[in-house]
């Protein structure tokens, strides 16, 4: 066996421990901190290590170096200092090591009857008497000759996946690892291992931090101190920042690295020099840090907003008037002076932002435009940034609506949108609705495909969470105050009869919500709850039985539970594991690595996914599993998707959610739960946002004092961005200064 690692040069106090991995417990995605029981030779039972145990795998052979502890809670454990890993020799190990989907064609099934045929020698067998696998019942030459051929074109993964366990990778990092570079995967990870945060989704700079260490690369390197700023960089844009103020970025590299700022500084300019950053003097006086993406995004909106304002349109109908009455007449409805004033500025401006919050007649207005654009043969495009947002308007309006992504047309062998200057959307209008969702890299790419004729009418609630992404654009677009603007602040007649409704107007002018006088037809409720744990059996008992009962809710598809954060007892976290349970009685169909997914478990993609065309916060739902291939297949809205063993981290599970995640979607339930332990996230909008995603019932469960805090607190977090003093200058020559 290999050290992964030269051994602790304090070793002397270090207990020894070698085993193999039968369980994953848990696993953080973030810090890789793990809890795994393992079985070890002279110990009855499994013993229980924690630590980093980066990518491990149920079958892997581990040594380990630590110390034992008692957790006053968990019982004795062992915690891990230093470890290693090496290929599985038993017949156990190399059964879990086949069925891990590291062989394309060996799934766990298949896995299973080898080694129960083979035992320990199946790798051998194999390697150096394929024929013989026809010994196994059910495989006859044709899949044995499919087995092997598999087997010899993965010889160079197999290379390349022993050297990354010996540097403590375990199966499924290595696997991501090796589907990025192929053979020339160890020439990579040997000479810059920080190319791995930047090119390898799931492996961040703290994970290729870990293993430059094993290969002991200088810890003042060139590429360590580079590829630390772009991650303090990248943890800002997290945060929704699109550019880094200097001062601000280089504290934040100088807390990861341990570097001294002259060396930073030196880094900051290579990578400027390089064309990855970009350095510019913004007004006011402050320096700011761009990713180069994130600069030519933040300029291109300005620059492509000012060229559709200027360049020709669709000709407005001579008579409005009548427009307005024929189309209130076809929808059988009245508009409101505010929501005719919208109508009829969608028909004369170029570039429109209609903002207003629930109930204000949004999507009536959209209804409205659609009919009287297309009555005069003008092509209409409606676009939301999610799947149910996309669903939600094309059934309220009547007309076939797309997202964003999809309506760009995402190109695999170019890496980008179809859809661009080159080859324009053949539109006359497009009407973006949730725009409030849309970031600057979206919006960019947006505008790029826009021809000069379209006119462009952005809906959305000012008043909501903004974007995951980085920027506030929306937001901006309404600062810059050189974009054309309605306002719609009437609530339409229909919706004053909703407790909903009402409740997100009041919090969003700081009062509290009204508690419903007659309960049994109200539509929104908040239940006072101020112990964690006790909330966290309420909301499950609620979920999994009372709304159900009451209302006839399918608590999977119908019933959304959200909370602010992912930690803690009612966290996202720890509450799908418990509503997992609680609400889903199928089967499990796969388990691993800590986690475990059973048939019709509701799930949320984490990234977007342009091959697979499913994107950061679709829902969709387990549909099965191919044991023989091992792929899980999730069903998105009619849309069937498989996932290999190496892509599983782009799922998980949605019975909760952050809300944050659940911007642009809408549910028939939604259960909120809120707590003083939140108050890092406690806003005013947040909240706001919380109860909009509840269309037919809002039940709010947790504290009044935590109600309080965020109704009071009307502050966001403040977004680094440049786009409305961009903006400014674009459109009116003024607000902001030249690079």
């Amino acid at each position: 066996m290999v050290a992964a690692t030269p051994e602790p040069s304090h070793s002397d106090d270090l207990a020894t421990l070698a085993g193999q991995v039968e369980r994953i417990s848990y696993t953080d995605p973030v810090s890789h901190f793990t809890v795994a029981r393992l079985q070890t030779k002279g110990r009855p039972d499994l013993v229980t290590v924690v630590g980093p145990l980066t990518g491990i795998q149920e079958g892997e052979q581990l040594r380990l170096k630590g110390r034992w502890a008692v957790h006053p809670r968990f019982g004795e454990q062992f915690q891990v200092v230093w470890w290693t890993s090496v290929v599985p020799a038993t017949a156990a190990g190399i059964q879990k090591y086949l069925g891990s989907g590291f062989i394309h064609g060996i799934g766990p099934e298949l896995a299973a009857r080898l080694v129960k045929q083979f035992g320990a020698q199946t790798l051998d067998i194999i390697d150096n008497t394929p024929k013989r696998l026809q010994e196994v019942p059910g495989i006859g030459s044709k899949r044995a000759a499919q087995i092997q051929a598999a087997w010899e074109t993965q010889k160079d993964i197999r290379e390349v996946m022993l050297f990354l366990q010996e540097h403590g990778v375990g199966v499924a990092y290595a696997t991501k690892i090796y589907k990025q570079y192929g053979s020339q995967a160890i020439q990579v990870v040997s000479d810059n291992p920080y190319q791995l945060a930047t090119e390898v989704y799931g492996i961040g700079f703290l994970t290729a931090d870990r293993l430059a260490a094993r290969l002991n690369i200088d810890r003042q390197s060139p590429a360590r101190l580079a590829a630390g700023l772009l991650y303090s960089l990248d943890q800002l844009a997290k945060q929704g920042h699109v550019y880094a103020p200097r001062k601000l970025l280089i504290t934040k590299a100088q807390e990861l690295l341990e570097s001294e700022g002259p060396a930073l500084e030196a880094a900051l300019e290579s990578q400027v020099q390089e064309g990855h950053l970009v350095i510019e003097r913004l007004e006011g006086g402050e320096t700011a840090i761009y990713r180069k993406p994130f600069f030519v995004a933040e300029t291109g909106i300005a620059q492509l907003l000012a060229r559709l304002r200027a360049g020709p349109g669709l000709e407005r109908p001579l008579a409005l008037d009548q427009a307005l009455e024929w189309a209130q007449k076809r929808r059988r409805l009245k508009l409101s002076a505010e929501q005719a004033q919208a109508v009829t500025a969608a028909l004369t401006e170029k570039v429109l932002v209609i903002t207003g919050g629930p109930g204000t007649g949004k999507t009536t207005i959209i209804s409205c435009i659609t009919d009287i654009y297309r009555s005069l043969g003008a092509r209409v495009t409606l676009l939301a940034p999610t799947g149910r947002a996309a669903k939600r308007l094309s059934e309220a309006t009547g007309s076939e609506a797309s997202t964003i992504h999809r309506c760009l047309e995402f190109s695999p062998q170019t890496g980008g949108f179809r859809r661009n200057a080159g080859d324009p959307l053949k539109t006359d209008v497009v009407v973006v609705d949730e725009v409030s969702m849309v970031d600057t890299i979206l919006m960019y790419h947006l505008l790029k495909a826009l021809p000069a004729v379209a006119r462009l009418i952005l809906v959305g609630d000012a008043h909501q969470l903004p974007s995951v992404g980085p920027g506030n654009v929306l937001k901006d677009l309404l600062d810059s105050g050189v974009i054309p603007v309605v306002q719609l602040r009437e609530i339409y007649r229909q919706a004053r009869q909703s407790l909903i409704v009402i409740n997100a107007h009041r919090i969003n002018q700081g009062q509290f919500p009204i508690m419903p006088p007659q309960p049994q037809t109200a539509d929104f409720f908040f239940l006072e709850i101020d112990d964690p744990e006790i909330l966290r059996d309420r909301l499950l008992e609620i979920v999994a039985h009372r709304l159900p009962r009451r209302y006839g809710f399918n608590p999977v598809r119908d019933i959304q539970v959200l909370t602010p954060m992912h930690r803690g007892v009612v966290g996202v976290q720890n509450l799908n594991q418990e509503l997992q349970k609680q609400i889903n009685q199928n089967p499990v169909i796969w388990q691993g690595g800590g986690r475990m997914f059973k048939l019709h478990d509701k799930i949320m993609q984490l990234r977007n996914n342009y091959d697979k065309e499913v994107f950061n916060g679709d829902i969709g739902l387990v549909s099965g599993y191919d044991a023989e291939n091992n792929l899980l297949r999730v069903n998105f809205e009619g849309r069937q998707v498989s996932y290999e063993p190496a892509e599983w981290d782009e799922i998980t599970l949605a019975y909760a959610v952050s809300v944050h995640k659940a911007q642009g979607n809408e549910f028939p339930a939604v259960v909120i739960a809120l707590t003083t332990h939140h108050y890092l996230m406690l806003q005013r909008n947040l909240i706001y946002t919380a109860i909009t995603r509840g269309k037919r019932l809002v039940v709010l469960l947790g504290s009044k004092k935590a109600l309080s805090m965020a109704i009071r607190n009307d502050r966001p977090l403040k977004r680094y961005s440049g786009l409305a003093a961009r903006l400014r200058q674009s459109l009116t020559g003024s607000g902001s200064k030249s690079p």
